[in-house]
């Protein structure tokens, strides 16, 4: 069996960029290349295992559909359990709810009541960081079962929306700032 060659990428290589989408203005950052590419990916998230590792997590929670992107894999690789915060009627079983604040109202996530034991030790991770209310929201959901938010974890950080000032109290990861 072949080793892996331990390589060293510029992972900024591998996000697309998109100016002026979705309106005049902003350039959004889209992570497709980095998936499309096998051996980077696994590096990437490789390195917020290593991050999970450190912190002893026993469970990986993210918002909505895009936190599979890493919580799955990282999840697996650490051989932990995984669970989504996700809009209404989107999870089955009995949930709880935490509200966030949107540019135009209000959104709400839900976490099944079972996904987090009490003291059990929390990475809240995602694709992207942005403005930071969905992790907020993930944060607040974990806490209130009783569960220990020992890190949040990134692929990549928009800095200019600002979204560290949700985790500032929280230990960070980010693979890439933009």
């Amino acid at each position: 069996m072949k080793g892996r060659k331990n390589m060293s990428i510029d992972f900024s290589k591998y996000i697309a960029s998109y100016p002026d989408f979705p309106e005049p203005g902003v350039l959004f950052r889209d992570i497709s290349p980095m998936l499309e590419n096998g051996e980077v990916y696994r590096a990437a998230t490789d390195q917020i295992v290593q991050f999970a590792k450190d912190r002893n997590v026993e469970m990986i929670v993210g918002p909505e559909a895009r936190c599979f992107i890493v919580g799955c894999p990282v999840a697996y690789k650490l051989g932990v359990g995984f669970s989504p915060a996700r809009k209404k009627n989107k999870l089955p079983g009995e949930t709880i709810e935490e509200s966030y604040g949107l540019e135009y109202g209000k959104s709400s996530l839900y976490l099944r009541t079972n996904a987090v034991k009490p003291g059990q030790r929390v990475l809240v991770t995602d694709d992207l960081l942005a403005t930071g209310g969905t992790i907020d929201a993930t944060i607040r959901l974990v806490e209130k079962l009783g569960g220990i938010v020992v890190g949040t974890a990134f692929l990549i950080e928009l800095t200019e929306l600002k979204g560290r000032e949700k985790v500032k109290d929280y230990d960070f990861f980010t693979l890439l700032k933009y």
